[in-house]
């Protein structure tokens, strides 16, 4: 492939976007770049302030924890305050919580500065993934994801590239970046980003209609069978996903490797998306979303599955690339479902129930892999994620193929050209999961 032809692809890939989302991304790769309280956060509670790893894995899952409550809170203020002030208000929030981290020491300061951290830091995805929603033409979501997803691993591997200044500056002066990136994010959000909540209806139907979005709650979208499916099996998949987070090291070092070379290892996920992200999205542009997401979900199970073949840093290096692709095709594809799935006015709900998915695996699946390799041993951990893998894939297979074909019919209908109406048209009606339902407005 020439130079010119990665240019054009390059061009072809970031082009004919609204300014908007570049400012979003912006805000996205600012705050990431400053993301050192996780990166680092184990290494300050046990070498700086002498906690055992116990605690430090504790502190670490209430991260996650918070972000299970975080996540579904995030989505109900996107809806009902509007994405940008849930933006500002949560980023603020993270910011506070990373600048407590830097000057309190006992543990139940910490583990609460972490908790709440965790809850604010999951609770701004589901506006920043809205937004998107509502600002980027439908057939442009998925890249539009991929490129946000891209932004993301480029600022963390920014961030990570901060271990060496920790010896010269000290955790607590990371922190304090951390804290400051993060209100320069909301900073960004607040001065560059158009409000882009959908506005109430108006019309003969206006109050009937509003009061009809008011009512939609958590509970009202877990009701909604094929997004509940969607849910469930992205739920699978972040089990498996997260697995190797845990049962890698542990694996590595059960076969007398270093930490060294896990961390180089692990280093390849983030050298892959970095540097391939852009031609994943070109590969994956225009193809349909079960395809994807049943392919990604067989790289999850192959990539983890392969693990236990593997006897040698390159082998283990060869594993974490092939579910790391997995992983390039799954997350933007698995955002751009749920925002086809979401009518117009609950798109804030129907992410943060998602985004509460990867909160739970985050919190169970370090649990579960870390018991399974204590236990059974590695390899059962590796098998049984393969079958996860697999299964998911089934799932996708046979369970959201008709909903997301249904879905992309609605996306893809031709808009009627403005003019004068003899006479109301009945509202269109979607069959979903075997249930008939009125189709939601869908951009």
């Amino acid at each position: 492939m020439s130079i010119s032809t990665l240019r054009r692809s390059a061009r072809e890939t970031v082009s004919g976007l609204p300014p908007g989302f570049w400012w979003l991304w912006l805000s996205t790769l600012v705050n990431r770049t400053g993301a050192f309280v996780l990166t680092f956060l184990s290494l300050y509670l046990t070498l700086e302030l002498g906690h055992s790893a116990w605690f430090a894995g504790l502190v670490v899952a209430l991260h996650g924890l918070g972000g299970v409550a975080g996540s579904p809170l995030g989505g109900v203020l996107t809806d009902r305050w509007g994405r940008r002030p849930t933006m500002i208000t949560m980023h603020l929030a993270a910011a506070a919580c990373a600048g407590a981290l830097a000057f309190v020491t006992s543990a139940w300061g910490i583990a609460t500065a972490v908790l709440l951290m965790g809850a604010a830091m999951q609770a701004v995805r589901p506006p920043i993934n809205a937004t998107i929603a509502d600002m980027v033409p439908a057939h442009d979501v998925r890249r539009a994801y991929s490129l946000n997803y891209w932004a993301l691993n480029l600022g963390f591997a920014i961030a990570s590239l901060g271990g060496g200044a920790a010896a010269f500056l000290g955790y607590r002066t990371l922190f304090l970046v951390d804290a400051v990136a993060t209100v320069l994010c909301a900073v960004i959000v607040f001065l560059r980003l158009p409000e882009t909540r959908p506005a109430p209806r108006s019309g003969p139907q206006a109050p009937t209609e509003s009061a009809a979005e008011e009512k939609v709650s958590t509970l009202t979208v877990l009701r909604d069978a094929p997004f509940r499916t969607l849910v469930l099996l992205n739920l699978l998949v972040c089990l498996v996903f997260t697995a190797p987070w845990i049962g890698l090291p542990l694996t590595m070092a059960d076969q007398g490797l270093s930490a060294s070379s896990y961390g180089a290892v692990i280093a390849v996920n983030g050298v892959v998306i970095v540097g391939f992200q852009l031609l994943v999205n070109k590969f994956t542009d225009k193809r349909s979303p079960v395809l994807l997401l049943v392919l990604s979900s067989l790289l999850f199970g192959l990539g983890t599955g392969a693990t236990a073949l593997a006897g040698s840093s390159v082998a283990f290096a060869a594993t974490v690339v092939v579910w790391t692709v997995g992983e390039m095709i799954h997350v933007p594809t698995n955002a751009a479902a749920t925002a086809r799935l979401a009518p117009e006015h609950a798109r804030g709900r129907y992410q943060g129930v998602m985004g509460m998915s990867w909160a739970v695996a985050g919190f169970v699946a370090p649990v579960l892999a870390g018991a399974i390799v204590d236990g059974p041993g590695p390899d059962v951990l590796w098998a049984a994620t393969a079958a996860i893998g697999v299964l998911a894939a089934a799932g996708y297979a046979t369970r959201l193929r008709k909903a997301l074909a249904e879905d992309e019919d609605v996306v893809a209908a031709p808009v009627p050209v403005p003019g004068p109406v003899p006479s109301p048209a009945p509202a269109p009606v979607v069959v979903k999961g075997g249930d008939a339902e009125e189709s939601p407005v869908r951009t």
